[in-house]
């Protein structure tokens, strides 16, 4: 590892990375709804950042204003109409399934482990080019190459937006 320098950019990005980590870890570990949501938006955030730190503008930007203006506001308010508390525990049993989903999730820690460490452990690490999360050239590939795409979603979305609406009208 000769060519692997620990720089002040790398700790903090390594800094970021581990509370996103375990902001995550808070989301599943938390009994607490609220709590868990908290958690969530901590780790947006903190993906925020880390997309800024790696100059992706656009999916920083984009991290903040949907997901964390958007999607968190409306779980917190399904969270507070619903009144979700603690779950009550029915009984002191031995769950498999808390087992059985820590397993799977050490299993796949480590196959991403293995895919990811080798390139990071490389002497050359490939680069993008400066420019490469600008808004602009978002844009410019978003609306030339993949407007088909695009647009598929946008009508998939506003299917699912028209259905939802008649699923929650009301019947009279």
């Amino acid at each position: 590892m000769s060519g692997f320098a620990i720089t002040g950019e790398l700790l903090f990005f390594a800094a970021l990375a581990g509370l996103a980590m375990l902001s995550a870890v808070g989301v599943v570990a938390f009994n607490n709804a609220v709590r868990s949501a908290l958690c969530l938006v901590l780790n947006f955030f903190v993906l925020a950042a880390i997309y800024f730190t790696l100059n992706a503008e656009m999916m920083g930007i984009t991290q903040v204003v949907v997901y964390t203006g958007a999607i968190m506001v409306l779980f917190l308010f399904v969270i507070m109409l619903l009144n979700i508390g603690a779950p009550q525990l029915l009984s002191d049993k031995k769950d498999p399934k808390t087992a059985v989903g820590m397993t799977l999730g050490m299993v796949m820690f480590t196959l991403v482990a293995l895919q990811v460490l080798p390139g990071l452990m490389s002497k050359t690490q490939p680069g993008a080019p400066n420019d490469y999360g600008s808004p602009v050239n978002v844009g410019r590939a978003l609306f030339t190459g993949f407007i088909i795409p695009f647009e598929a979603v946008s009508i998939l979305l506003l299917i699912g937006i028209v259905g939802s609406i008649l699923l929650a009208k009301r019947r009279f």
